[in-house]
């Protein structure tokens, strides 16, 4: 199983790029929610989401398929990205 936890990732590395971007109201509700619950910056959860897309979004394209199982009812979920 792998994992995207943004290890090995120096604070003091230099920046790659910076960009500006509007956010609409649900996901600035979204990242604050995250923000609250992890204790992380925005610029970590922003750049572990995106790493988590790319991720994702390279194994769904090479025929997997993304499951979230229920661990209390056993319930399987087949995730789509749209």
């Amino acid at each position: 199983m792998s994992s995207i936890t943004g290890e090995g990732v120096s604070p003091r590395q230099a920046v790659a790029e910076r960009i500006t971007t509007a956010l609409i109201p649900k996901s600035t509700e979204a990242l604050q929610r995250s923000q609250d619950r992890t204790g992380l910056t925005k610029t970590d959860i922003v750049n572990r989401a995106i790493a988590l897309y790319d991720y994702i979004d390279e194994q769904l394209s090479s025929g997997k398929e993304l499951l979230l199982r229920d661990s209390e009812s056993g319930e399987v979920q087949v995730i789509r990205l749209l």
